[in-house]
């Protein structure tokens, strides 16, 4: 185990600036963070779509779906992530942290100043609380296993709490920072994870003026947050009333906001990007869209491929599907241009497999040789890409003979097994717009004698089929940090494949994929980490365990003008929407005439 100061900048007694392998960009005692307005106004309200329902005020538990904003609108964390730099944190309900000369254990020194909202200090004991309250049986699993080497927690007094640690880990101290502190005073007597009608009590800067289930959502923000003078809260919550309204189709959502119904749209669909952005409001400039860039780690979307079924267990199999998928042609004809293929799982990042493994990375995968392909250790994994009709054909030819490699031949026009079985799936949808994207694809299936269909289900069904790995084949998509970690575990980890509500939704149990994952939790430093997530990143590719999809390297933005933002610097690594409830601003009752701000470049995705 390498000594904790070969991570540069890891101080064992850092205030409360961290940043894991490299020198934080901001003092302890920061004035705000450089792509925030620290003077923007703060009046006014903001209204966001969102697509789906919601039964729940509870976000912490595997049962019901929470309304958006019931963790970060009214929960304070300990730290808070910087928005520009890879992975730093500053302090916000604690003001100091000091790390154990062995790095097993890291002690956080909560804020004098920091109280719930009906005015009760934060304390040490509340902390504790939390993490038990999280890490226990009535809380959603992912949490227990996020922290999985979190050994305890202990208040040391009443400011000041221990986090004892199984072993090394130079992320450990700054997410388990990451925890949501509740108030152990009003909920240590109630049922954790049936409690989901009542607003949970926080400490963080809103608090909920209005519910409709199901509907719409309504916060107000506190004139009393206790952290407001922190430099880490200046720029930020500038909105009186932020409100979340719920769609069950996006493009009845887009209609919506055209109408005046909520205030922004982050476009997801590039065929209504191209088109479906005209009329009156556009034509008069009231309604601006922008392509805003970012820097994020674009990680993976793709049609997953549920490896617990039987049907999907040979590697084989899965790669002739992935052949049966022609993204080019779905770009061209589909996307307007707009994407780049994923090709990793972490597309758009230093961490992308390149090449063959060679030195250190060959040094880690060795010895799993007999249990990976062969061809992973001479040539590198190609995504499989079709520029004409013709090179699609091959793919369909190349994907037929893997299948009859495989056990599979066509029979009266259907691939049929050894036993006469028929090769039958279902492709599950949550949004009728991937029907359009799914089409070509099942027709390519069916091509090869693969009986496909596939459906729309409503959210709330959608959601308990996914917990349940109810599905045959579904769109997932696992965005990225530019500090991969503890997460991995959830998305791809054997002890997740078989625990309900995990994000492992493709049921991955793989030693090489465990140990990768381990090396890239436990790396020593910078280098190592990237040189384990390739190693990581190749071992997934090959196993073909999804249908990689594409990325967009922006955020594609229309709103009504009259907000604001900073753009001088904009943050490089952030979602829009947390972006915009976080630090736009009003600056006009009502949108105002003006410029067309029509700035779209079909930005393709590229590397940054």
């Amino acid at each position: 185990m390498a000594a904790l100061g070969a991570w540069p900048g890891l101080s064992r007694a850092a205030g409360f600036a961290e940043a894991l392998g490299y020198d934080p960009g901001y003092p302890a005692d920061l004035s705000h963070f450089e792509y925030v307005n620290p003077r923007a106004p703060r009046e006014g309200s903001l209204t966001l779509s969102v697509f789906g329902t919601f039964d729940s005020l509870n976000p912490f538990v595997l049962k019901g779906l929470a309304a958006t904003g019931t963790n970060s609108l009214l929960f304070d964390t300990l730290v808070v992530r910087a928005w520009d730099e890879p992975f730093s944190v500053y302090g916000l309900l604690a003001d100091r942290l000091e790390l154990a000369e062995d790095g097993l254990s890291a002690t956080f020194r909560v804020n004098a100043d920091a109280r719930f909202a009906n005015g009760r200090p934060v304390t040490a004991h509340d902390v504790v609380f939390s993490f038990e309250t999280l890490v226990g049986e009535s809380a959603h699993p992912r949490y227990r296993y996020y922290w999985a080497d979190v050994a305890g927690a202990e208040a040391v007094d009443a400011r000041h709490v221990r986090f004892d640690f199984r072993r090394v880990n130079p992320e450990l101290h700054m997410i388990i920072g990451e925890l949501p502190v509740f108030s152990r005073d009003q909920l240590a007597e109630v049922d954790f994870a049936e409690y989901s009608r009542t607003p949970l009590p926080g400490s963080g800067p809103y608090e909920i003026e209005a519910i409709n289930f199901g509907r719409d959502i309504r916060y107000r923000r506190r004139d009393d947050y206790w952290a407001r003078d922190l430099g880490v809260a200046q720029g930020v919550h500038n909105f009186r009333t932020l409100g979340f309204k719920y769609y069950k189709d996006e493009t009845v959502a887009l209609e919506a906001f055209k109408a005046g119904e909520f205030d922004v749209f982050h476009e997801t669909n590039s065929k209504r990007w191209a088109r479906a952005y005209e009329g009156k409001p556009f034509a008069e400039g009231r309604i601006r869209r922008r392509e805003i860039p970012h820097h994020n780690n674009a990680g993976m979307q793709g049609f997953a491929i549920n490896t617990r079924r039987p049907l999907f267990a040979d590697r084989r199999v899965r790669r002739a599907l992935n052949l049966a998928f022609d993204f080019h042609w779905s770009n061209v004809h589909l996307f307007y241009g707009q994407y780049s293929r994923c090709d990793s799982y972490f597309s758009n990042s230093e961490m992308a497999a390149t090449g063959v493994p060679q030195g250190r990375e060959r040094e880690l995968l060795e010895p799993f040789r007999d249990q990976l392909p062969p061809a992973l250790f001479r040539e590198p994994h190609v995504v499989p890409f079709a520029p004409d009709p013709e090179a699609q054909r091959a793919n369909l030819v190349e994907a037929q003979q893997l299948l009859a490699e495989a056990g599979w031949d066509v029979v009266d026009g259907w691939l049929r097994d050894a036993r006469g079985e028929p090769f039958r799936f279902e492709i599950m949808l949550a949004q009728r717009g991937f029907e359009r994207i799914v089409a070509p694809f099942a027709y390519n299936l069916r091509r090869l004698g693969i009986d496909v269909s596939y459906r729309t289900i409503d959210v709330a069904l959608y959601q308990r089929r996914m917990n349940a790995f109810d599905f045959d084949m579904t769109v997932i998509s696992y965005g990225q940090s530019q500090s991969p970690g503890n997460e991995l575990r959830e998305f791809f980890g054997s002890a997740s494949a078989g625990r309900e509500g995990s994000r492992n939704y493709c049921g991955i149990e793989h030693p090489a994929v465990d140990a990768m994952i381990d090396e890239v939790i436990y790396a020593e430093d910078r280098e190592a980490l990237v040189t384990a997530c390739r190693a990581l990143d190749r071992v997934l590719m090959w196993n073909e365990y999804l249908i990689p999809n594409w990325y967009i390297g922006a955020h594609r933005m229309a709103w009504w003008n009259r907000f604001g933002y900073h753009d001088d610097p904009l943050p490089r690594y952030f979602s829009a929407a947390e972006w915009v409830m976080s630090s736009w601003w009003e600056t006009h009752a009502e949108a105002q005439p003006g410029p067309v701000v029509n700035d779209v470049s079909h930005l393709d995705g590229g590397k940054a």
